[in-house]
């Protein structure tokens, strides 16, 4: 449900929302959100000095309740980590 309320909302902002993706993943520390976009909606993403992606940050933060979930913005031109 989180990654898809992400999704959701970052392809609001966005450009190209057809390049937006939301990887899902447990980590042992908690959940983790890999956002991906398209290399010229990154900064869009981020806002000026981080404002917009610690609003998506706090949104998600407060869906998520007591758990644990760490957010992440990345180009798609970034390789993906295995």
């Amino acid at each position: 449900m989180l990654a898809e309320a992400l999704e959701h909302l970052v392809a609001g902002i966005v450009s190209n929302p057809d390049d937006v993706s939301v990887r899902d993943k447990d980590l042992r520390r908690g959940r983790l959100l890999e956002v991906r976009v398209h290399p010229d909606d990154v900064g869009k993403v981020i806002g000026r000095q981080g404002r917009t992606a610690q609003a998506l940050r706090t949104v998600i933060t407060a869906l998520a309740g007591k758990e644990q979930v760490r957010i992440d913005f990345v180009d798609v031109d970034r390789p993906r980590r295995r």
